[in-house]
C-alpha cells in the first residue's frame, strides 16, 4: 500500500476486524455493479470510498429529475445533459477516489453480454429493479461460482440476502418464479423514501467488504427491513436439492429456455412493443389503479393506457405492452419494468 493510500483508508484500516490486510484485499477485488439506481448509487459510492480496487458499473438508464431525491451520486446538471446512469456515476466516483479503477458501461444486461461483464470478478451486486434481470444474474453468478448480494427496496421495506454459489441457497431456492408481471409494487407506483434505500445499500455494502476481505459473520438468510414500521426479521434459507439453479444446475435465464421479455420497434410509430412472453394475464382494473398516482390513466376493459415522463404506455390483458415515444428498445424495457414491473 503506498502511503497516500494508507492515509485515505486509515479509518477502516484501524477497525481490527479489517486492518491493513484487509484493506490490501479490499483494493485488490473486483466488483461488478449491475443496475445504479437508488440502491445502485448507494453501493457505488460506498465502495469506491472503501478502496474496492476495479468497480464496473453497468446501468441502461438516463438521469431523470425524479431520480435526486434518493440516488445519491447525481444532481441536475446530470438531468440536464440527459447523462447515462452508469457514465454520470463513474465520473463523480472518479473525482472522488481516483487511485481506483472505475468505469461506466452504459448498455442493458442481457443473456448474451452478462458472463462477459463478470468476468474475473471477486463480487457481483445487485442493484436492479426487476426480477428477471436479477433471476439472470444468479444463474450467471452460480454457473461460474461468483458471490453476489441481491437488495431491493421499495415503499419502506428493503431485502437483501448475500448467496455464496453451492455453500448458500440462490435466489431461485427462494422465488423458484419469477412474480407476474404488474403484480409487484414498484418505486413508480408504490413510492420510495430514501432511508430504506441507505439501509438496504449499506446492509449489502457491509456484506461486500465481509466477502472481498475474507472475514466477519456473513448474512445468515434473507433480511427484511421495514424503516416506517421500526421492523428488522431475517429468515433462515436453505439450498433447495431440487432447486433448478444450483440443485440441477439447469441456468434457464442464461440458456434462453425462459426467454424474457422481448423488445420489438414498431415500424413508423416511434414505439416499441414489450412482451414478456409468458402467458400472462392481467387484471386491468388493478393496473389501472397502481398506476393512477404515476401519470394519466385512462382504461377500458381491453387496455389501460398511462402517459408519464413524456411517453406513453398502452397495456393489455395478457401483459404486452406498446411504448409510445421512443424507438429504443433499452428505454422500453426499462419504462416496462418501472410501471408494469417484471
Amino acid at each position: 500500500m503506498e502511503p497516500n493510500e494508507r492515509e485515505r483508508y486509515l479509518r477502516q484500516i484501524i477497525f481490527p476486524s479489517l486492518g491493513a490486510a484487509g484493506q490490501e484485499r479490499l483494493l485488490a477485488g473486483r466488483v461488478v455493479l449491475i443496475g445504479c439506481g437508488a440502491n445502485g448509487t448507494v453501493m457505488a459510492n460506498t465502495l469506491a470510498r472503501a478502496g474496492v480496487g476495479t468497480l464496473i458499473i453497468v446501468d441502461r438508464d438516463y438521469v431523470e429529475l425524479n431520480n435526486l431525491q434518493r440516488q445519491v451520486l447525481f444532481d441536475e446538471a446530470d438531468v440536464t445533459r440527459g447523462m447515462p446512469k452508469a457514465i454520470a456515476a463513474a465520473e463523480k466516483l472518479a473525482r472522488v477516489n481516483s487511485s481506483i479503477r472505475i468505469e461506466g458501461r452504459a448498455i442493458d444486461v442481457n443473456a448474451e453480454n452478462i458472463e462477459e461483464l463478470i468476468q474475473g470478478a471477486s463480487l457481483v451486486l445487485d442493484g436492479t429493479d426487476n426480477f428477471e434481470t436479477r433471476f439472470l444474474i444468479n444463474d450467471a453468478c452460480v454457473k461460474n461460482r461468483i458471490p453476489w448480494i441481491y437488495a431491493g427496496a421499495v415503499g419502506s421495506t428493503g431485502m437483501t440476502m448475500t448467496i455464496v454459489p453451492y455453500e448458500t441457497a440462490c435466489l431461485r431456492c427462494i422465488f423458484q418464479h419469477e412474480p407476474p408481471p404488474g403484480t409487484l409494487p414498484t418505486c413508480d407506483t408504490a413510492g420510495v423514501i430514501a432511508p430504506i434505500v441507505n439501509v438496504m445499500a449499506s446492509l449489502a455494502c457491509a456484506e461486500a467488504i465481509k466477502l472481498l476481505v475474507g472475514a466477519g459473520e456473513r448474512n445468515p438468510g434473507l433480511i427484511h427491513v421495514d424503516v416506517w414500521e421500526n421492523s428488522f426479521e431475517v429468515f433462515a434459507v436453505t439450498r433447495r436439492s431440487d432447486c433448478v439453479t444450483c440443485g440441477q444446475d439447469r441456468f434457464e435465464y442464461l440458456e434462453g429456455e425462459r426467454p424474457g421479455a422481448t423488445a420489438v420497434s414498431l415500424c413508423g410509430r416511434n414505439a416499441i412493443q414489450v412482451n414478456p412472453g409468458r402467458g400472462h394475464q392481467l387484471d386491468l382494473a388493478a393496473i389501472a389503479q397502481r398506476l393512477s398516482s404515476a401519470g394519466s390513466v385512462s382504461a377500458n376493459e381491453y387496455l389501460v393506457r398511462l402517459t408519464a415522463d413524456n411517453y406513453e404506455l398502452t397495456i393489455f390483458p395478457d401483459a404486452r405492452a406498446i411504448i409510445k415515444g421512443t424507438d429504443d428498445p433499452a428505454i422500453a424495457r426499462s419504462l416496462y419494468s418501472k410501471y408494469v414491473g417484471v
